[in-house]
């Protein structure tokens, strides 16, 4: 799966998308919907694994904002968006209104930022969409770029977890040809990249178990409720750099 597959199976969805509902609506759902509530969920994760209002985070994959959009009034140091379709880094760095952040278009495998520089990088919901070769590339370039101490964290499927299956039978049942990449990773291949690019794994966090603590109710959009702990869906994996 190369990335310009990617880049043209979600740019022609996002034009879709726009074509058919409110701006608002079409950028939403063009990163799978429930705008506020995932946004409200990796913030929520933040800051449970010590983020702090100086922090600097690089959100690989940043989509249309929904988590900068929950980030804009806590965070005061750096924020860096990265994502492969303008018009949704373009509409995220609208909504966040920080002209003091940098929103651009993801070049490739790389992040182009300086090494020992970010507290955080995120993936969310961006390792789902490469081949393994891809993330593994990826995650050292992170290892790169993140300080000492710092945290890697993404989101990833796996067969482990039964709520996860529907995803593979909708890839299974999806023929187009121009279909963007769904994929499962496995634990044993996180601990395999773990080693060999000498990261910890701080932890790993079962998709459909509540493991993030929750300042605020989350409502999603079909009306449900998380009070108390709450979970994006997806497992989470955290990587630290020692």
């Amino acid at each position: 799966m190369k990335l310009q597959n990617i880049k043209n199976g979600y740019e022609k969805l996002t034009q879709e998308l726009l074509g058919t509902h409110a701006r608002k609506e079409a950028m939403s759902l063009a990163v799978g919907g429930d705008f506020i509530a995932v946004g409200q969920l990796e913030y929520a994760l933040l800051l449970q694994l010590g983020l702090e209002r100086t922090s600097t985070v690089i959100d690989v994959g940043c989509g249309s904002g929904r988590l900068s959009y929950q980030l804009r009034d806590y965070l005061q140091g750096k924020y860096i968006g990265l994502d492969i379709i303008e018009e949704l880094f373009k509409y995220a760095e609208s909504i966040c209104e920080r002209p003091d952040w940098n929103f651009y278009q993801a070049p490739g495998l790389s992040i182009p930022e300086r090494d020992n520089s970010a507290d955080f990088i995120c993936f969310f919901s961006v390792f789902t969409h490469l081949l393994h070769e891809e993330t593994y590339m990826y995650l050292e370039e992170a290892k790169r770029v993140i300080k000492p101490d710092g945290k890697i964290i993404f989101s990833f499927l796996e067969f482990k977890i039964p709520s996860h299956w529907w995803i593979f039978e909708q890839a299974l049942s999806d023929k187009r040809t121009d279909r963007v990449l769904t994929q499962f990773i496995s634990r044993d291949a996180i601990e395999t990249w773990a080693l060999h690019l000498d990261l910890e794994i701080m932890g790993i966090y079962d998709g459909d178990k509540p493991h993030i603590k929750l300042p605020d109710v989350v409502i999603w959009d079909d009306g449900r409720e998380m009070i108390g702990f709450g979970n994006l869906g997806q497992s989470v994996c955290v990587l630290i750099k020692r």
